[in-house]
Order: structure tokens, then C-alpha cells, then sequence
């Protein structure tokens, strides 16, 4: 599932959805975050609102918690 695709219908109203690298999936979020590389290059967007949403879909699709995914995000260095 593409992110951006499924921001833009999820947040319509958000314009930063818009800045959302189209082709990034889910899976490359877990790439990032599991090799703890900079997921705001991922994205193409340095929004934590942004950040956080896709954190919570991630979490919802992948089994992981919230917490078990910021805290890995968090062990990123910059």
C-alpha cells in the first residue's frame, strides 16, 4: 500500500499529505525504521502530525504497537 495514497484519502484536508514521497509503501517505512534511518527523508515531510499518522496506520497494519514503533524511530540517529 502506498503511504501517500492512502493519506490523501484518509486526511483529505491535510496539504502536507500532498509533499508525501508517492513512492513509498508501508514496507519501506519498516525498512526505515528497522535500518533506523532519517524517516522525515523517507517521506519527504518534516511534520511530527504527519510522522505520527503514519505511525499509528503502521501500527495497525504490522502487529507492532505505537510505542514499539516510535521507540525504535526514536533510536535514530541524525
Amino acid at each position: 500500500m502506498k503511504v501517500k495514497t492512502w493519506y490523501l484519502h484518509t486526511y483529505p484536508t491535510d496539504e502536507l499529505g500532498q509533499e508525501i514521497n508517492e513512492d513509498i509503501t508501508f514496507e519501506d517505512v519498516f525498512r526505515c525504521l528497522d535500518n533506523y534511518e532519517d524517516f522525515y527523508k523517507l517521506i519527504n515531510v518534516g511534520d511530527s502530525l504527519v510522522r505520527e499518522r503514519i505511525f499509528e496506520k503502521f501500527a495497525n497494519i504490522s502487529g507492532h504497537t505505537y510505542a514499539e514503533i516510535y521507540d525504535k524511530w526514536m533510536m535514530t540517529e541524525y
